[in-house]
């Protein structure tokens, strides 16, 4: 907690200078709840912090669950609906998606000061910033505004969802299907450098990897050892560090781990090691290991770009529990 506010005011400065240059053509506004509901930021600071002080990796946690919502649907907050046939319970998030309880409580308490007026998809925004901003990362303006959508979708969660063994090109065409770029796709992995993973989502590149190599060749042999002594006799739920350097700690150590082949999944490490990974995939991770206040800004504009997806329907609404729809 204390990297993140020692840090704070430093990147604060870089990124809105970084930002400052960038037009954000939406109709999302940073102050749309300033007078609806002017204790918004405070509840959701202190329920993130909370959570964080409980178990830092929850920070990733909220983090991940904008990603998976933005990406299906728009950032509507269809993944939060318990529904059998929901995103929740898509294969992508099953076991996987985490922090559903942390919005509960944040919903809970602004339904009791401002009834219906924040939507669970604003309060999933936020908490990701806070979860990036608290765990030692950059601070950028979340963009508010959102509806809360009325369906979920599951099939477009199983196929639209990049996954963590996808070729790199086929994860820049599921980016660029919901207006993100290659930069995006880079910038965005770098999400990596806090949470975990199970093994079961690398467990690919420890055995029978190729016909001719037992042990994918991308994969430090170091790390590749200790990685079978973890997963070996187990489930496959065993769960290590995304950054085998500062797994609690949003930096850009995740980038010089590429560098070292020590990417934890393959769709990371591809983003430099595989023949599929472009020029431009490369040259990036070269920029941001060396240049953390660069990634930063960028990871931030990137946030704004992802948390823009527009909705894939224009019926919304204001949720008044995030698990069901009003109706």
């Amino acid at each position: 907690m204390e990297h993140a506010y020692s840090r704070l005011l430093v990147v604060f400065s870089v990124l809105s200078l970084c930002l400052g240059n960038q037009g954000v053509r939406c109709q999302l506004t940073s102050d749309f709840y300033d007078e609806t509901c002017p204790h918004l930021y405070t509840i959701v600071q202190q329920h993130v912090f909370t959570a964080m002080r409980a178990e830092m990796r929850m920070g990733a946690s909220l983090l991940r669950l904008h990603f998976h919502d933005c990406f299906v649907n728009g950032c509507d907050g269809s993944i939060l609906l318990d529904r059998s046939d929901g995103e929740k319970f898509a294969q992508p998030n099953l076991n996987s998606v985490r922090g559903y309880e942390v919005i509960d409580a944040i919903k809970a308490d602004l339904e009791s000061l401002c009834p219906e007026v924040v939507s669970c998809a604003d309060i999933v925004a936020l908490a990701a910033g806070y979860g990036v901003l608290f765990s030692g990362g950059p601070y950028w303006d979340v963009l508010l505004g959102r509806k809360d959508g009325l369906v979920a979708n599951q099939s477009g969660a199983d196929n639209g969802l990049p996954a963590p063994f996808e070729p790199i090109d086929s994860i820049i065409q599921k980016f660029n299907a919901v207006g993100l770029n290659t930069t995006d796709v880079v910038v965005l992995s770098g999400a990596h450098t806090i949470g975990r993973s199970r093994c079961v989502l690398f467990s690919n590149r420890l055995s029978n990897f190729s016909a001719t190599n037992s042990v994918d060749p991308t994969l430090d042999a170091s790390l590749a050892d200790s990685l079978q002594s973890l997963c070996a006799g187990g489930d496959g739920n065993q769960t290590t560090a995304l950054d085998v350097s500062s797994g609690d700690v949003f930096d850009n150590y995740y980038y010089q781990n590429l560098l070292a082949n020590k990417g934890l999944l393959s769709s990371d490490q591809g983003l430099f090691s595989s023949p599929q990974g472009t020029a431009n995939t490369k040259d990036l991770v070269r920029t941001y290991s060396h240049d953390e206040d660069q990634f930063f800004c960028d990871f931030g504009w990137s946030m704004i770009k992802m948390g823009n997806i527009p909705l894939t329907g224009s019926e919304g609404e204001i949720r008044k529990n995030c698990r069901v729809v009003n109706s």
